[in-house]
């Protein structure tokens, strides 16, 4: 994300700024730019960096979570997070029992 810091929300869109936050990182893992296991930064300096408040990034970062793109470990950090398969896709080839 240290190459990414010029990219700040667009504040007079109608899309919420957190929102805008979820959708920029989520690309960045998506796109590999976050790998799986990725460190995010602190939420004080992803909001500094991102130009918004604290609070902001801690919603965005709560919405990564629900997404499931994310995992926070409490004093370690958040962390990119392995794509879950849905139980519909849970090894296809195996027989059920």
């Amino acid at each position: 994300m240290a190459n990414d810091r010029e990219w700040k929300p667009d504040l007079t869109s109608h899309v919420y700024v957190y929102l805008q936050v979820v959708h920029h990182i989520a690309e960045e893992i998506r796109t590999g730019r976050l790998p799986v296991g990725a460190r995010l930064p602190a939420e004080r300096d992803l909001a500094e960096q991102y130009g918004v408040a604290v609070n902001t990034v801690r919603r965005a970062v709560r919405e990564l979570r629900d997404q499931g793109l994310v995992i926070t470990v409490p004093i370690k950090g958040t962390f990119v997070q392995a794509e879950q398969q849905s139980s519909d896709q849970h090894e296809e080839g195996e027989p059920n029992t």
